[in-house]
Parts: structure tokens; sequence; C-alpha cells
């Protein structure tokens, strides 16, 4: 895809799962990959795969939580490559536990402040460069953005609220050239729901015994990176996910079922 070759493209939360597939999906047409995380050591191993398929990669360890570290981390990325064509956020967290057996209450501002600000801060320090490019921005999302999903009221929360900042900012976008894409995988094998936070705060720390039927991260990123190329502004991964917005229209109950079903399928064997 040429749309890429030599395009400077940042992806916050690119040291695993579909930051990383999406980095390593690139790679191989060429761009200038500025890679975000805070573990820098698996950053640099990201850097290593993406420039031996092609890619040249600079690794910047940021918290994207910090609104300072994220203005920061976007001017160097500026001023290493004097363009950003494409920005990714990626960067997101999960949690798994119900309203109610929530312990630490600032559960919901840990999850918003990874999810929600985390992106707000990354697209308002590098829109002054993507206008210049008449660049893309991209948002991963969730089809927890679309529905209520049980024991995941927080990250449904931070995604419903990624959903409204990025479709308010297309608006406001329009004429420059800047297109706004939204991503809403489905259930993808990622460590985010390992690392999911319960009830206590603490990590989930265990893989769901869904895993392994998931949608690998390599065919979700191949989705996205098309997606990309195409400035679309919606892009699925399932048909759970293409059909049920649609569905809840008509027949919001299904809908329910259908989360409340897709959760406890996640976790069978």
């Amino acid at each position: 895809m040429r749309e890429f070759t030599h395009r400077v493209i940042l992806i916050t939360g690119a040291s695993s799962g579909i930051g990383k597939a999406l980095a390593c999906a690139l790679a191989p047409h060429s761009p200038k990959l500025v890679l975000v995380a805070r573990d820098q050591a698996r950053l640099q191993e990201v850097a290593l795969i993406c420039e031996s398929l092609g890619a040249s990669a600079l690794v910047i360890p940021t918290d994207v939580t910090d609104s300072q570290a994220c203005s920061a981390m976007i001017q160097q990325a500026a001023s290493k490559f004097s363009r950003i064509d494409v920005l990714v956020n990626n960067a997101g967290m999960s949690m798994w536990s119900t309203v109610e057996d929530v312990q630490d209450m600032r559960l919901f501002q840990q999850v918003m402040a990874v999810n929600f600000f985390g992106s707000v801060y990354c697209t308002k320090f590098a829109l002054p460069f993507l206008k210049k490019t008449q660049g893309r921005i991209v948002a991963i999302s969730s089809v927890a953005s679309l529905t209520g999903v049980p024991s995941h009221s927080a990250y449904c929360a931070s995604k419903h609220a990624l959903n409204g900042f990025f479709e308010s900012l297309r608006i406001e976008l329009a004429g420059t050239g800047v297109t706004v894409t939204i991503v809403a995988p489905d259930f993808v094998q990622s460590e985010i729901h390992e690392r999911s936070v319960g009830a206590n705060g603490l990590p989930f720390g265990r893989v769901l015994r869904g895993h392994s039927r998931f949608l690998t991260a390599e065919r979700c990123a191949d989705t996205i990176v098309k997606g990309m190329a195409q400035r679309k502004r919606l892009v699925f991964t399932s048909w759970r996910g293409q059909w049920g917005r649609w569905l809840k229209l008509v027949s919001p109950q299904c809908i329910d079922w259908m989360a409340r079903r897709g959760v406890a399928d996640a976790d069978r064997h």
C-alpha cells in the first residue's frame, strides 16, 4: 500500500496485542513508525521486528495518561521526522467486574484515564501536524462502545466516550483533509484480558478460556490497515459488531442477551 510508504505513523500501545500486530502489518510498506507505550524493552523488541520487515522505527516510552508526557512525545516524533501522517490511538486497558463488586472507585478513573484521556491528549497535540499532512486519525475503540457489556462497565463507558469524542472531532475537521477512522474490534487474542483489572484493582491474571477462539491480533491488524488505507469512518472485525448496531434499534433486548452470552462464551471452555 503506497499510502503508507515513507509515511510517519505513530502507534500508542505498540508493545503488545493489536498495537504490535498493527506495527508489524504496516512495516513491509516501509513506513516510519513511532512506537509508543510504557515498556521500553518490549517496544525495542517490536522495533527490531519492524525494522527487519522494512520499516524504520523510533521508540518513545510514554505514559499516555500524562498530558505533558504526551505533548513531549508528539514533539519528539515531529522533531525526528518533521511530520506526522497517521496517529493510531490504540493504548488501552480493560476491567472485569460488576459495578456492585468494585472495591476501589478509582478503578473507573484509571480505565477512563488510559482509554479516553490518553487518546484525547495524543490527538490534541498531534492535530497541528496532522492538518499539515492531511493525515489520518485512527481510534481503536470496541464493539463495547456500541452497547453495554456486563462486568465491563468502566471499559464500556470509556469506549462510549471515545466514540463521542472522535465523532465530534470528525465534524470539526471537515474541510481540513484530516480523516477519522473508528475501529470497533470484537474479542481479540491479546494480553488485554489477562491484564484486565478486577474488582480489587489487581490484574485479572489469567487468559480467558475462550481465548483460542478469538480473532487473532494479526487478522485484526490486517482489517485495520485496510480501513486506514480507505479512510473509512467505522471498521468492524466481526459480524456481531456489524449487525449488532442495527439490531439494537429494532430489538434492544436481543442485544442485551447477546452481550450477556458473549461475555459468558468468552470465559467458557
